[in-house]
């Protein structure tokens, strides 16, 4: 569906999960779509999380059933969708008596198994660390028995990435680096204008729908560019990780009770690290500037010197990241961990006037069910809209046979058995069945062009400029990778070399 007169049928501002969740799914049912991001992809609180597909075991306390029997379901759908970017990862809770009894964590499990619905991932298992010992290796002697259940891992800021990818392809326009500086309702439709904050240019944008999916700065939005009041409000929660070096082998993961209530996760992380996080403290600073405190630091690590034998301090941490969560308030919650983390929509527009949606909360799990009740939302603005789609739809990649990502990873080695193991894996991992468009004809390492360190060639460089909008290091270090942990620093600086002179070409040409 593509409106008359140069207008477009919506455009969503914010680049983060449910924004690229949105235009992806508006795009697949027909509309056309602008996408304005005013930073990178991904540059805030998508890439900023614990990186996993879960129900919430602990929104369970909270009786936040109807959130974790959609994420449990939802945990199913993603898994089936993008299993190069998702997988299974079973999580060992040490059970500590002197803060949840055992039969209430029974009980949550039990209900955490069933509340979804059908699952492919196995069920809660009862551990004695004195038999299981894998499981109870790194932890203190003490703790003696605890639990085992089933989440799943997510690369995050590459689900947002590969949603915006599939957007473009079902023909969205994806416009990055790029601010909505004004929206004004003109009846039935919205004049919006842009500014390309790289080179100053400005355009003016009409459309049917406006989404405002800006996370932390959906009431910025709302007021100061579109100039109008809402009937919700937003509670910003800052949390924060830590990476150390590797506290224990295997590819489990650990759930900590912490002593005021909340739950820490211990990640495996990027193979010879730990991701520790996260916290919850109430945020009213720049949500562009966000960092980690030494209390928060110290919170971390107390927290996991609770349960591991090996004691950690900040005198460890290798690198830290903070975002803020943009959660609904309703008022009813004193303690952030209780604030809920289900999303919540404000539309507004009369009759015959053009809508604004806005968007507060929501996780990363649930995002494509977000996306899918919004378009019912608007659905009464757009009566031909087609149905919903991406239910059964594999996000770029993940077309992979019944599924599976082992056989089409082991069958991809064995096609090329010149690559590194370790690179091959990655190249898998991050991109699925278009890891074979990145090596290309290449036939020997040296094909993959300049070596960056750490695994990082030129190739797969520029297929993250030319294909996924990479445009300085970070973007590919930290966002499309997270090779900024692998890559020494002279391939850091040769990286951003190589980036400004292509920049150079491209304006060249």
């Amino acid at each position: 569906m593509s409106a008359e007169d140069g207008t477009v049928d919506m455009l969503v501002i914010g680049g983060g999960i449910n924004g690229a969740g949105i235009a992806r799914d508006a795009a697949g049912r027909g509309l056309s779509v602008v996408l304005c991001e005013q930073a990178d992809l991904a540059s805030a609180t998508s890439s900023s999380s614990s990186k996993l597909i879960h129900g919430g075991l602990r929104y369970l306390e909270q009786y936040e059933f109807r959130l974790v029997r959609e994420a449990l379901a939802e945990r199913e759908v993603l898994l089936r969708n993008a299993p190069h970017i998702i997988w299974p990862m079973r999580f060992v809770l040490p059970h500590n008596k002197l803060l949840r009894p055992a039969w209430m964590i029974r009980l949550g499990l039990f209900l955490y198994d069933h509340i979804g619905g059908k699952r492919s991932l196995p069920g809660t298992k009862s551990l004695s660390f004195r038999t299981d010992r894998v499981e109870g290796a790194p932890l203190k002697p003490e703790l003696t028995r605890g639990f085992a259940y089933s989440d799943c891992w997510v690369e995050d800021s590459r689900l947002v990435v590969l949603n915006a990818v599939d957007a473009r392809v079902r023909g969205a326009e994806i416009l990055l680096r790029t601010r909505c500086t004004e929206a004004r309702r003109e009846g039935d439709r919205w004049t919006a204008k842009l500014k390309d904050l790289a080179t100053g240019a400005e355009r003016v944008v009409r459309a049917r729908i406006l989404v405002n999916a800006a996370g932390p700065w959906v009431e910025r939005v709302l007021h100061g560019v579109a100039g109008q009041s809402g009937s919700a409000h937003m509670r910003l929660v800052k949390g924060s990780h830590i990476v150390v070096p590797r506290l224990f082998d295997g590819d489990h993961a650990y759930i900590l009770q912490n002593t005021d209530r909340r739950v820490i996760f211990a990640i495996p992380y990027e193979h010879r690290f730990t991701l520790i996080g996260t916290t919850d403290i109430p945020f009213e600073g720049d949500a562009t500037d966000v960092r980690i405190t030494p209390e928060e630091t110290d919170y971390l690590c107390d927290a996991v010197n609770r349960y591991f034998a090996k004691q950690i301090g900040p005198a460890d941490v290798v690198r830290s990241y903070s975002g803020v969560r943009p959660l609904y308030d309703d008022d009813s919650a004193a303690n952030p961990s209780a604030v809920t983390r289900d999303y919540v929509f404000d539309l507004a527009g009369n009759p015959g006037e053009a809508p604004l949606l806005s968007i507060y909360g929501g996780k990363i799990t649930t995002y494509r069910r977000l996306a899918e009740h919004a378009m019912d939302k608007l659905k009464r603005f757009v009566p031909d809209l087609k149905p919903s789609w991406t239910a059964d739809a594999a996000l770029p990649g993940g077309d992979m046979a019944s599924h599976r990502f082992e056989p089409f990873a082991a069958a991809f080695k064995a096609r090329h058995p010149w690559l590194p193991e370790d690179v091959a894996q990655r190249l898998c991992r991050l991109y699925g069945t278009l890891a074979e468009r990145i090596v290309g004809p290449s036939t020997k390492l040296s094909d993959m062009g300049i070596d960056f360190g750490g695994g990082l060639y030129e190739r797969e460089v520029d297929w993250l400029v030319r294909e996924e909008w990479a445009n300085t290091a970070d973007d590919i270090l930290w966002r499309r990778t997270k090779l900024g942990l692998h890559v020494p620093p002279e391939g850091a600086s040769k990286l951003a070399e190589w980036l400004a002179g292509s920049r150079t070409l491209a304006r060249a040409s």
